[in-house]
């Protein structure tokens, strides 16, 4: 049978488990990072949607690095991702 000390330490590690699984879930409750539209840097047939007029969707860029197609990336990091055409932008280009 336990001691009441090793009860007591028993419940108090898992006091201490229970609050640090809380305290985590409340500060990222499965959230999904912020998203933002980063465009030309999709490869040809891999952007998530709208490749500028008369386009539909996903994978309808033509061309690699396409100005106006774009993908979806974690927010913050579309101006940093390199391409040989030179970086992500926020902003359609021609």
């Amino acid at each position: 049978m336990p001691t009441k000390t090793a009860t007591t330490l028993a419940a108090i590690a898992a006091a201490a488990v229970a609050a640090a699984a809380t305290s985590a879930h409340a500060a990222n409750p499965a959230a999904k990072p912020a998203m933002e539209k980063c465009y030309g840097i999709a490869k040809a047939g891999q952007n998530d949607c709208k490749a500028g007029p008369g386009t539909s969707c996903a994978g309808s860029a033509t061309r690699d690095y396409q100005g106006n197609a774009w993908k979806l990336v974690k927010a913050g990091t579309c101006l940093s991702i390199k391409t040989p055409k030179g970086h992500g932008t926020l902003e359609p280009q021609p």
